[in-house]
């Protein structure tokens, strides 16, 4: 507790107590969508200042490279629809998850082929590769496979969002 009153609550624990078949199993299932909990982080620059679990850097393209292309647990096709909108519809976001008219123009354009993850638990700040473009809210965040300066994302809210009084 002393720690965590002296760093006004930043502490932080990067942990692994998953097997990889546990993981294997759950990632597979049909049920299952993915999403990261991580806060920010870069490779260089102020939020490049600790270590952070992998997941900051590698969550999709991990499933993508790992459990798609290398072990075959499930499609391409699938493994975009849990991380897109069976993601979106699970927590209750009815505005993203699909490419159609309304819905906000959040698009990820890699190569299946070459998508990898480079973060692991020692090493954790490095950027995955094989992602050409991202485009959040229709601006370019990664474009040719650079980060851009455009900060164009926003906080997403569930239906079970309260605003502070």
């Amino acid at each position: 507790m002393d720690i965590a009153i002296a760093d006004h609550g930043n502490s932080a624990v990067v942990i692994s107590i998953m097997q990889d078949d546990d993981v294997r199993l759950a990632v597979s299932n049909p049920l299952v969508t993915y999403g990261s909990d991580s806060e920010a982080h870069a490779e260089d620059g102020p939020l490049s200042t600790t270590k952070t679990h992998p997941r900051s850097f590698g969550t999709f393209t991990r499933i993508l490279a790992e459990y798609v292309r290398t072990e075959h647990t499930m499609t391409l096709e699938e493994a975009v629809r849990k991380m897109t909108s069976q993601a979106a519809s699970r927590v209750g976001i009815t505005d993203r998850g699909l490419i159609r008219p309304g819905m906000f123009a959040d698009i990820t354009i890699f190569d299946p082929a070459n998508v990898q993850d480079h973060a692991t638990y020692n090493d954790p700040l490095h950027y995955s590769t094989g992602v050409k473009y991202v485009f959040v809210n229709g601006k370019a965040v990664v474009f040719d496979g650079k980060i851009t300066d455009e900060r164009s994302g926003r906080a997403l809210r569930g239906p079970g969002y309260k605003a502070a009084n």
